[in-house]
């Protein structure tokens, strides 16, 4: 045969992924996608602006009063505004609610950058601006916690957790590292202009949410009715309100370890703003171990774990009480955050299986509530408290706190007691599933068991407290 007789080769096709493989997983859908994406930037731009408020406070001439008032300011304003807060996300769009309070922190958080960049602020004035944005962070959270339940089915609420904690906390390594160098290289105000941009980044993000598929809420009366309704709801549980009393207190202990106590130990000992950045980067470190332990690791009383994994939180303070290098303080940071990461998988399960979805927002807000109720005056005292009794006096009553309330959370019986139950994927989704896995030839998926709703409860999913990464205290 001639050369030019032979038969023409066959034309080999590129192999090829088949298009219906997402870049996410299949129950991933655009709604969480989206919150996803908002929440990671916000997040990685409040990480640093958190080291940055204290350091241009610092920078200002000021001390642990100081620090601890402005700081205060933000809680204190979210603690007035949070029940009206979660009633309202209750019964307007929540989309809307997220959109504006997003673009209320854009604009508080660039002013207070431009005040820093170009002058001397004063203290009323950081003060003032951070408790703006936290009145609206009192909005923002509800509306957040009714939203994400709806993204995706009940039976991989674990999965869609595990994956927004996981992008979150990841935000928060890099925000917290990033901001730290960028402070100590160029000064706290180019940190705050970050996190003004990523504010406004999200508000555009969110606004694009399909809200035709999102939850809606009809709250049955008024707003003081809705509100009894939501209180009802939360006293009746004793694992609710107790482990909601312990982290009032708890919350605070470590806010003014976190916001106070540690900018001025690092200032003396570590070398400011960019170790300390080091240090809150590694417990984010530890926050993303937890988050990748807990995607395997599926305990069956999710309370009682998720509390015994409270106690560590004390570490970061007997840390800072005794000065301890950069590496040890570091090292108990990552035992911090993967111990907290554990609770926060148990207890937002536990809300998501035991919470009526219709109520979420409401008993949400009495969760941040008394979560966050003593921060303000933990923040205010700390100063005063150090001068009274001497900072490592401070560190050390601070971390007994947490044991001895962590222990006391421990004798309630459903925190000992309250077991997940198990939920499985929709017929529809488990064969979209085991297709997938064909394709793949990675054989039939993996079938989680994951909690499934109460019988008031819906199969929709809760996101984390705090989960939405606008910087306020996120242990509850």
């Amino acid at each position: 045969m001639q050369p030019d007789d032979r038969p023409p080769r066959p034309r080999t096709r590129r192999r090829r992924l088949p298009s219906s493989w997402p870049a996410m997983p299949p129950w991933a859908g655009g709604n969480f996608r989206l919150l996803l994406t908002a929440s990671f930037i916000t997040n990685l731009g409040n990480s640093g602006a958190l080291i940055a408020a204290a350091y241009a406070v610092i920078e200002q001439g000021g001390g642990a009063t100081d620090v601890g008032l402005v700081a205060a300011a933000r809680t204190l304003a979210m603690v007035v505004f949070l029940l009206v807060g979660g009633a309202v996300a209750d019964r307007v769009p929540r989309q809307r609610v997220m959109v504006l309070a997003n673009t209320a922190n854009a604009c508080s958080q660039g002013l207070f950058a431009l005040l820093v960049l170009t002058g001397h602020p004063a203290l009323w004035q950081m003060a003032l601006l951070t408790a703006t944005g936290g009145a609206a962070q009192a909005f923002f959270t509800p509306a957040s916690e009714g939203m994400v339940l709806s993204t995706v089915e009940t039976a991989y609420a674990g999965k869609a957790f595990s994956a927004f904690r996981l992008s979150m906390n990841g935000a928060t390594i890099g925000g917290a590292g990033l901001g730290g160098a960028l402070i100590a290289a160029a000064g706290p105000g180019w940190v705050l202009a970050i996190d003004a941009t990523g504010f406004a980044v999200a508000a555009a993000l969110r606004s694009r949410l399909d809200v035709a598929t999102a939850e809606r809420s009809e709250p049955s009366g008024g707003l003081l009715r809705d509100l009894r309704e939501g209180w009802r709801e939360f006293v009746s549980r004793s694992w609710l309100w107790g482990i909601v009393v312990q982290f009032g207190i708890v919350n605070g202990m470590v806010g003014a370890c976190q916001a106070v106590y540690g900018p001025l130990v690092a200032r003396e000992h570590l070398g400011g703003a960019g170790p300390w950045g080091l240090a809150l980067a590694a417990e984010g470190v530890g926050t993303v171990g937890g988050g990748l332990l807990m995607m395997r690791w599926r305990p069956r009383r999710m309370l009682l774990v998720g509390t015994i994994g409270v106690f560590p939180l004390a570490f970061p303070a007997a840390a800072l009480a005794l000065a301890a290098p950069l590496w040890a303080l570091a090292l108990v940071m990552f035992a911090a955050g993967a111990a907290i990461e554990v609770f926060a998988v148990g207890w937002m399960l536990a809300m998501h299986q035991e919470i009526p979805k219709e109520k979420m927002s409401r008993v949400s807000a009495y969760d941040w509530l008394g979560s966050v109720a003593m921060t303000p005056l933990a923040l205010a005292a700390a100063g005063p408290a150090a001068d009274a009794f001497g900072r490592t006096q401070a560190l050390w009553g601070s971390a007994a706190v947490i044991v001895a309330l962590t222990g006391l959370v421990l004798v309630l019986p459903d925190v000992r007691r309250l077991e997940r139950r198990e939920a499985r994927p929709p017929r529809a989704q488990r064969h979209d599933d085991t297709d997938a896995g064909a394709r793949t030839g990675g054989g039939a998926p993996e079938r989680e068991a994951l909690v499934a709703p109460s019988s008031a409860a819906q199969p929709t999913v809760k996101a984390p407290s705090g989960g939405s990464g606008e910087g306020v205290a996120d242990a509850s």
